[in-house]
């Protein structure tokens, strides 16, 4: 009976690997190879551009090491992942890759040896991706330095590492399909759309995601907890969170260009580095397109929860003395803030939003903007998570939350703790 269970187990097994795969190759483009892309400097030229517009150098460098070699270090709840070498090396890099290769990267999410790859790469995303501009973003590869340096292998815990988990979740959640224009809206909202849909992905941190890491509603961009960094991608849905629907456009376009608005809403934390990476590269025409697409997203209609305050006259008093002594000589008793150098406090919806989040880890961690061409010297917030305890900075955040009538919920030193991540 044993070996007849055993058996059984087996054959289950092979029935269901045999499934996954036949479901995932259901699922495989038919594009037909195009052979050899003569890359032309024009090419080149825009392959650059677009990928500055994916911020594909920031994933693809680890700290310290020569730009596009990989090896950067990506914590996931399923174990780590290490970015490829994507400089035309021919032993460890893209050297032996054509064009038709990178694509089906790009489409199809698997390597030149049929390998399938992890959606910790964004082919979710770069799917919508269309040929040209793979072609192009190919040659400018080609076009960079080859750096000898062997891809590391992912540190992932079982079932993650399988091939097979991988095929199945493919035939679940993924699906190639480049984008398509749609027909009732401007080419400039269309454009708008791809970048953010496509080589912005986005959804990547702006949508949450399931169990198994698949973004929910992506298109929906309706906010998110970012797995291990414990940062909190607002919704680009939400007045009371991201929602830029109600914006002048040239507010919309300075954010991303400059991470920073004359109002004094700024860029911090995985967004800073979007912008210095990749957003203040992009050409007028192209953020107008982005702003476009952005604030036409449907605004929800949920109302925020207020709280009067903390419920405890003793907590008060002690958050208020900790904002005085540490906050107040930057952003003011009244919370107002100065224009242009430190961002208002009151009525200030990256301080009320829910999760906590963001302000925890900007009390914690510090707050810096990044150095843009229209922000060249942007003034930062040091951290404080060495100098105040958990219970202090629970009560400060508290009372920032809850004071000038921004009627958020106060926060414990169980969320401080929930939230410092690698912090310490």
């Amino acid at each position: 009976m044993k070996r007849i269970a055993v058996i059984s187990l087996i054959l289950l097994a092979l029935a269901a690997t045999a499934g996954a795969l036949w479901l995932d190759a259901r699922n495989d483009a038919t594009e037909a190879p195009r052979g050899p892309v003569s890359a032309t400097e024009g090419m080149i030229a825009r392959g650059e551009y677009l990928a500055r517009a994916g911020n594909c150098m920031a994933c693809h460098t680890a700290r310290g090491g020569a730009p596009w070699a990989g090896g950067r270090a990506i914590d996931t709840p399923f174990g780590t992942f290490y970015t490829s070498n994507l400089t035309p090396d021919a032993d460890t890099g893209l050297g032996k890759w054509s064009a038709d290769d990178f694509r089906a990267a790009l489409h199809e999410g698997r390597s030149r040896d049929g390998r399938l790859l992890y959606p910790a790469f964004p082919y979710p995303n770069y799917t919508r991706i269309t040929r040209a501009d793979s072609d192009a973003l190919w040659a400018y590869l080609r076009s960079l330095p080859a750096v000898s340096r062997t891809n590391r292998e992912h540190a992932l815990r079982f079932p993650y590492d399988s091939q097979t988990a991988l095929a199945a979740w493919r035939a679940l959640y993924f699906k190639p399909a480049e984008y398509e224009a749609d027909p009732a809206q401007s080419a400039q909202w269309n454009r708008g759309a791809y970048l953010v849909q496509g080589l912005g992905h986005c959804s990547a941190c702006h949508a949450s995601r399931n169990a198994l890491g698949a973004s929910v509603a992506a298109e929906q961009l309706a906010g998110g907890l970012m797995p291990e960094q414990n940062w909190y991608a607002p919704a680009l849905t939400s007045p009371h969170e991201a929602s830029v629907s109600g914006w002048p456009r040239e507010d919309v376009v300075a954010l991303l260009r400059d991470g920073m608005t004359k109002k004094g809403a700024s860029a911090v934390g995985p967004m800073a580095e979007v912008v210095f990476g990749s957003t203040q590269h992009l050409s007028g025409p192209d953020l107008v397109a982005m702003a476009d697409y952005l604030q036409s997203l449907p605004v929800s209609d949920t109302e925020r929860v207020r709280h009067s305050g903390l419920r405890d006259e003793l907590r008060q008093e002690r958050g208020a003395r900790l904002y005085a002594d540490n906050c107040a000589s930057c952003h003011g008793d009244d919370g107002k803030g100065v224009a242009g150098i430190y961002p208002a406090l009151a009525g200030n919806r990256a301080v009320t939003m829910d999760p906590p989040a963001n302000p925890l880890r900007v009390v914690l961690g510090g707050a810096f903007a990044p150095a843009t061409a229209g922000n060249p010297r942007p003034f930062g917030m040091p951290p404080f998570a060495a100098s105040l305890s958990d219970e202090e900075i629970a009560l400060v955040v508290s009372f920032i939350r809850t004071a000038w009538n921004n009627g958020a919920a106060p926060v414990t030193s169980l969320d401080v703790q929930r939230y410092r991540g690698n912090l310490r």
